[in-house]
């Protein structure tokens, strides 16, 4: 599929993890590579962040305390504003039937945890790219 990609910096990324160690390397990594990220440390900052701005891709941490991430990413797709987003499950959650109940919540992928630094730019790059050439359909 050749799709013009969105420029990464004019791109934003709105990424729901718990864990500071994490967020700090994946910010890292998409930070240098020109994309701007948005940090939440669990839902309800998610929520609030969401109230005023508007993310084109959403990294969801699965297992965080008081709502988890599952949960969160029903919550947003029943959410007009946002429900066409891509949320990208981000988890540790590796075992059979992990992958089929991010996408039964809602999620529109999956990148397993520890996250392949390398990768991680290209499988966000091919993220976005679907969700434009989903948009221009």
């Amino acid at each position: 599929m050749n799709v013009d990609p969105v420029p990464r910096s004019k791109t934003t990324i709105l990424y729901v993890e718990d864990n500071t160690d994490n967020r700090v390397l994946v910010k890292r990594i998409l930070m240098a590579e020109g994309f701007t990220l948005l940090e939440a440390a669990n839902a309800l900052e998610a929520v609030e962040m969401l109230a005023d701005r508007s993310a084109d891709l959403i990294l969801m941490d699965i297992n965080m305390p008081d709502i988890d991430g599952y949960t969160l990413t029903t919550i947003f797709k029943s959410i007009s504003a946002i429900n066409r987003t891509p949320i990208i499950a981000m988890t540790a959650n590796v075992m059979k039937g992990d992958r089929e109940r991010s996408f039964a919540s809602g999620c529109d992928g999956y990148i397993q945890k520890p996250i392949d630094v390398d990768a991680l730019p290209r499988q966000i790059a091919r993220f976005l790219s679907m969700r434009d050439f989903e948009n221009r359909s």
